[in-house]
């Protein structure tokens, strides 16, 4: 079953529309169809660079030596991982 499409309106000034205008039909496309399409382009490039890590070199060693060494949990952890295992065996 196909989405309800929503209705969006927007303003350009002349300038604006002769530009959009010229680009749509080098795309041999609508004016909406080549705004819809830039537009949802255009926002999963900004969403898919908001969602990467970038680190510095310096945060990024520290990062793989985090990753290389060994784990050791806090006590908080240590109990819960003893707890579990305390479950797990009367379970069996």
């Amino acid at each position: 079953m196909a989405a309800a499409a929503a209705r969006f309106d927007l303003k350009m000034d002349a300038d604006e529309k002769a530009l959009v205008t010229k680009a749509a039909a080098l795309m041999g496309t609508t004016m909406a169809g080549f705004v819809r399409a830039a537009a949802k382009e255009k926002a999963q490039s900004l969403l898919e660079r908001e969602m990467r890590l970038t680190l510095t070199e310096r945060d990024f060693s520290a990062f793989a030596q985090a990753l290389d060494s060994a784990f050791a949990p806090n006590p908080a952890l240590q109990e819960a991982l003893d707890q579990v295992g305390r479950e797990v065996r009367r379970a069996g």
